[in-house]
């Protein structure tokens, strides 16, 4: 690939990451209207044509793996396991 193609690309990328970027804004913003109504209405799922919106609570357990560490650095190390990946970055 030639410079001038690696610069349009990039240019591409980051039009589209822009792009990208103001929807997504825009979803959050429509989400957090829907959520206030489901707030003021005082219920955690409405419905509308066929379609659900739910805002629940949930629940989930974690291990803290560092209090795990410091309270028992043997055990962490023993079940700690190594990963690896590659990441891509255009600056």
């Amino acid at each position: 690939m030639t410079e001038r193609m690696l610069k349009n690309r990039i240019e591409k990328l980051d039009a589209i990451a822009a792009q990208q970027k103001a929807l997504e804004e825009q979803a959050e913003k429509i989400r957090n209207e829907i959520k206030a109504d489901m707030e003021e209405k005082g219920v955690d799922e409405i419905s509308a044509f066929g379609r659900i919106a739910r805002w629940k609570e949930v629940i989930s357990n974690r291990l803290d793996s560092k209090a795990l560490k410091a309270a028992l650095p043997d055990v962490y190390s023993q079940y700690t396991k190594q990963s690896s990946s590659r990441r891509f970055t255009v600056a």
